[in-house]
């Protein structure tokens, strides 16, 4: 019998969820810098560029009106209204990269991980939480992006999103950014090592002639 070269293990699913502040997009940078075949989605959303951000990169920024279409046409694999503002996970280049056998990480809030599970029920949930509250106003004020009013509604809306972590695979902390990075980097590893996500087709010879 001829080998399958066709033949690849799907990709695995990932979602990185944490309150607004605590470093989820940096983490995620770092990590996709160190761990190979790695996809980073990049979400859709009706927000303004905060400073330093770039379009396609950091997010793909529309308007509400181009919002509002994708999301009747069906191309979000999950949405929701963030902070006044919405936010979307084009599903198409998640689909392909999944199909593909690349892993693929997800940088979205509880509510939309939660979206994201009914169609992936496999997929592995990580939670990035703060050393602190203390630390994570401080964090939201260092960026000076926001009043204090809007400051005040991300921490309450933060204490509601801590409040599911028991719905999470796993927990970081993220106290030292190099530590929780390579907790990121570690949990991506162990997962590739489950056999259930690997292709155990010429480990036990079944693509040998014969």
């Amino acid at each position: 019998m001829q080998p399958d070269t066709n033949y690849h293990p799907s990709g695995t699913l990932f979602v990185l969820s944490g309150p607004s502040g605590v470093g989820k997009n940096t983490v995620l940078r770092r990590a996709a810098e160190r761990v190979r075949n790695l996809q980073i989605s990049v979400s859709a959303t009706t927000r303004k560029p905060r400073r330093g951000e770039r379009h396609g990169v950091s997010y793909i920024y529309v308007s509400p009106e181009t919002f509002a279409e994708m999301r009747d046409a069906g191309d979000f694999l999950e949405y929701a209204e963030v902070h006044d503002a919405s936010y979307g996970t084009p599903a198409a280049p998640v689909r392909e990269w999944l199909d593909a056998g690349q892993d693929v990480v997800l940088e979205i809030d509880v509510q939309g991980a939660m979206q994201v599970r009914e169609h992936y029920p496999d997929l592995i949930l990580v939670f990035l939480a703060p050393p602190s509250w203390e630390e994570l106003a401080t964090r939201l004020r260092r960026r000076d992006t926001e009043t204090e009013e809007k400051i005040a509604r991300r921490l309450a809306n933060a204490r509601q999103e801590m409040a599911r972590i028991g719905e999470y695979h796993y927990l970081i902390i993220n106290d030292q950014l190099a530590d929780a990075v390579e907790r990121f980097c570690a949990i991506v590893t162990a997962e590739r090592c489950r056999p259930a996500r690997q292709n155990l087709r010429g480990l036990l010879g079944e693509d040998r002639d014969g």
